[in-house]
């Protein structure tokens, strides 16, 4: 079984489009959920992230099922090790 992927994102972040664009070369499927237009989903980002909106805040689920992984602006390499854990 595949791990999952899901990036809390808003349209006008350039690190957003450029992670985006990567998982979609390489082919890794994600879900996407604007934090701007998802209140509940801005506030775990928060969580995450000390209180700050950072974005793209990643979730990742390994494919072992193992713990999650809950990354800030995180490179492709990093998004594929965490899948692959």
């Amino acid at each position: 079984m595949p791990g999952t992927v899901t990036m809390y994102s808003t349209t006008w972040c350039g690190y957003c489009r450029r992670l985006k664009s990567q998982l979609d070369r390489e082919g890794i499927a994600y879900d996407e959920i604007n934090i701007e237009h998802d209140p509940e989903s801005a506030a775990f980002v928060e969580k995450a992230n000390g209180g700050n909106q950072t974005v793209p805040t990643v979730r990742v689920v390994p494919t072992s099922g193992g713990n999650e992984v809950v990354m800030t602006n995180p490179s492709l390499a990093q998004v594929k090790q965490a899948l692959a854990v």
